[in-house]
């Protein structure tokens, strides 16, 4: 089915099962979870890969993912583990050396017939596994046309997306025999709180309590309306349009990121699309904003920094008026980007959100931009994927014809993830995960620049 088609009927059929543990046994122990893992809510993530005829067989292909798995979770035994309430109810991992589940499947389906750009019918419990038991997941599917999907999934709790990344290229060097170029680095210490601790006002503008909000409903179940939910859509963004587009963000000698010139862009059509429901009970409706920042540059000169595995994220966020958002220019507004990042990525940023966090346990937080309610006006997240390392998932097989990550998260707050394409040319694929008429209304209000993803 084409790019244009709303579902793809095709049937996966799980052969076999089994868990994946560690080569070398290590002891049981307890690892607590950083302040700035227990920021993130029980949310599982997907990644995959999309693999062309191999010269080798299935069977040779599977057996080779998991003895490399068996080796690099050696080192990255975080995902070999299981995720265990603390006394304080406080989620921690425990080191046990459980495993991760490895399912083995076949479908009926070539690569061409994967309708990509809509991953909810053909991603979606299908080729990137729902994970039941552990922290880390695994499928690989055999294609009818001799082709391989490989799909994980993981606890967000546990791993950021640059964790993951580290340890999907060490599983890729294994099964190529080569030595693994990254230990990952566990000391917790490196996030530790100050004492006496330092927290800035505005970050309690940004995060809140948990009691504060009811939490995201399961988002198979979020809505009745099938019109009015959040939805997934893949797009490919040729680089000659980033480029452009890059040029009408910047103004005055301020060379915008590309990051800050999509932000931007993007914030000023979901302003359009909400622009015909402007208002409620007579005031005008805003839009919030944010984008994941990775704190490890900026954290520490540890070199541990680079390598640390967990989470270091946060989601500064800008909140504008929609009518502001129309009526100026995509400089301006690249710049209101640009400003609400500067101001709150730092490093007291960082430390003074740690300390934020140690303040309020063991009650949970969250970010207040997730907290969102649709009828004040459109929320989103840009996630930057520009460090996804699609080129070297290679197991030995060749590079992948496609990957993505896939993080369908629910409730009424928008993801988006812009990733780099395989075929490193500057072009990017667009994860996103939007409301139906928003994207809708992107396909028809910048179709040269949303261009339906078909491989």
């Amino acid at each position: 089915m084409g790019s244009n088609g709303e579902a793809n009927y095709f049937s996966v059929t799980v052969s076999k099962e089994e868990v994946v543990a560690a080569v070398l046994p290590s002891q049981e122990h307890w690892l607590p979870l950083s302040n700035l893992d227990l920021l993130l809510p029980q949310l599982d993530v997907g990644v995959f890969f999309c693999y062309k005829k191999p010269k080798m067989g299935f069977g040779s292909m599977v057996s080779v993912l998991k003895k490399a798995m068996a080796e690099a979770l050696v080192l990255y035994y975080p995902f070999a583990g299981e995720v265990v309430a603390n006394p304080l109810g406080e989620p921690e991992l425990l080191c046990n050396n459980r495993g991760v589940d490895f399912s083995e499947a076949f479908t009926d389906a070539e690569l061409v017939d994967l309708n990509l750009y809509n991953p909810d019918v053909c991603i979606d419990g299908k080729i990137v596994p729902e994970k039941k038991n552990g922290v880390f997941a695994v499928q690989a599917t055999e294609l009818k046309c001799g082709g391989v999907v490989v799909g994980c999934t993981f606890d967000h709790r546990i791993a950021d997306a640059y964790s993951t990344n580290m340890f999907l290229v060490s599983w890729a060097e294994a099964a190529q025999s080569k030595p693994i170029s990254t230990t990952p680095s566990l000391r917790r210490s490196l996030l530790n709180p100050r004492r006496p601790g330092h927290i800035h006002p505005s970050l309690d503008n940004i995060y809140l309590p948990i009691s504060l909000f009811a939490l995201p409903k399961d988002p198979k179940t979020n809505n009745l309306d099938d019109h009015d939910h959040l939805i997934s859509r893949i797009y490919y963004v040729k680089a000659d349009e980033l480029t452009q587009l890059q040029s009408l963000a910047s103004s005055n000698g301020n060379k915008r990121t590309k990051l800050e010139s999509f932000s931007a862009f993007l914030w000023q059509l979901i302003a359009q699309c909400a622009s015909k429901n402007n208002t409620k009970n007579g005031k005008t409706k805003v839009s919030k904003m944010g984008i994941v920042v990775d704190g490890r540059s900026r954290l520490l000169s540890d070199d541990k920094m680079c390598t640390y595995f967990g989470n270091v994220l946060s989601i500064p966020y800008g909140c504008m008026k929609i009518d502001e958002l129309i009526e100026h220019k995509l400089s301006w507004v690249a710049n209101k980007v640009h400003d609400f990042l500067e101001s709150e990525v730092t490093k007291e940023h960082f430390l003074g959100l740690i300390d934020w966090v140690e303040a309020h346990r063991p009650e949970p937080a969250v970010s207040k931009i997730y907290a969102s309610n649709k009828e004040d006006g459109p929320a989103f997240v840009i996630s930057s994927g520009q460090r996804f390392p699609v080129c070297e998932v290679d197991f030995g097989w060749g590079i992948p014809a496609f990957g993505s990550y896939h993080f369908p998260w629910g409730g009424n707050t928008g993801y988006v993830m812009p990733m780099p394409s395989p075929a490193g040319n500057g072009d990017w694929v667009l994860y996103m995960h939007l409301f139906r008429e928003q994207l809708e209304f992107l396909e028809i209000e910048a179709a040269s620049f949303f261009k339906p993803f078909e491989l």
